[in-house]
């Protein structure tokens, strides 16, 4: 019986596999035929020239500052609105505010930071500020879960002895609760930003400004040696996020 119905949920998923391809209609063998692979080649060969010039590596190392900015600040924000909505959102204060946290936070992380984006530009115009608000929005859908699910999983006891010496539902929080969850919000907000960095870098493709806005301008003018040259500036802040959250980790987290 086991058998058989693995074969069949193979069967299902190779049907639509094939499915999605018929629906879709794509042309994969076309791919090679004629110059196509030709004029993907020579596209190609244009990035691999970038542009070192002195006033364009100014001009991407502003927006690699304003990139890593917009990921800083729309991280820590998140983080601020996530813990105040995560405390609602794990039944400290009610049913009725556990739901409405709870609904807001799944609102919050269903839209994706491409549509926050195009809703911010229309709100608050081109530029990083948009990108800031979308990050933002988003990453407190995302983190509020997670620290509302770090909540509900702490243990109750230190917070209740410290209630039972007659301290306050806050006092108890900020040092019996808090303290235990402290690595665990941190380690989030880490990951969280090392996504955030790599989204900065694609918001500015609808005008929420960084690296991002710089590489549409540049490949919408078929600049691909400026193209390259922000791309591997995306590359780097990424990495250089990636090893600075690693190391944040190691010693803040585990340390």
């Amino acid at each position: 019986m086991r058998r058989a119905g693995n074969l069949l949920l193979a069967g299902l998923i190779l049907a639509a596999v094939i499915g999605s391809f018929r629906y879709l209609d794509m042309d994969l063998p076309g791919i090679g035929q004629g110059d196509s692979l030709a004029q993907m080649g020579s596209y190609v060969l244009r990035f691999l020239h970038p542009d070192f010039s002195a006033a364009h590596v100014q001009a991407i190392g502003r927006g690699m500052l304003e990139t890593l900015a917009m990921s800083a600040l729309g991280t820590l924000l998140a983080a601020v609105f996530g813990l105040l909505l995560a405390i609602p959102a794990a039944g400290r204060l009610g049913w009725p505010l556990r739901s409405a946290s709870r609904l807001l936070l799944n609102a919050l992380r269903a839209i994706p930071e491409l549509v926050w984006a195009v809703l911010m530009v229309l709100a608050a115009g081109l530029g990083p500020n948009a990108g800031t608000l979308a990050l933002a929005l988003h990453t407190t859908g995302v983190l509020g879960r997670l620290f509302a699910e770090a909540l509900e999983n702490t243990p109750p006891q230190p917070a209740a002895a410290i209630r039972l010496q007659g301290a306050s539902a806050w006092q108890a929080f900020c040092y019996a609760t808090l303290p235990i969850l402290w690595p665990q919000l941190l380690a989030y907000t880490l990951y969280r930003w090392e996504n955030n960095i790599r989204m900065a870098s694609v918001l500015g493709f609808v005008g929420a400004g960084g690296l991002g806005q710089m590489l549409y301008v540049s490949l919408s003018l078929f600049q691909e040696a400026q193209a390259s040259t922000v791309i591997l500036a995306i590359l780097a802040l990424v990495l250089a996020v990636d090893a600075f959250s690693g190391w944040s980790r190691g010693r803040w987290v585990r340390g």
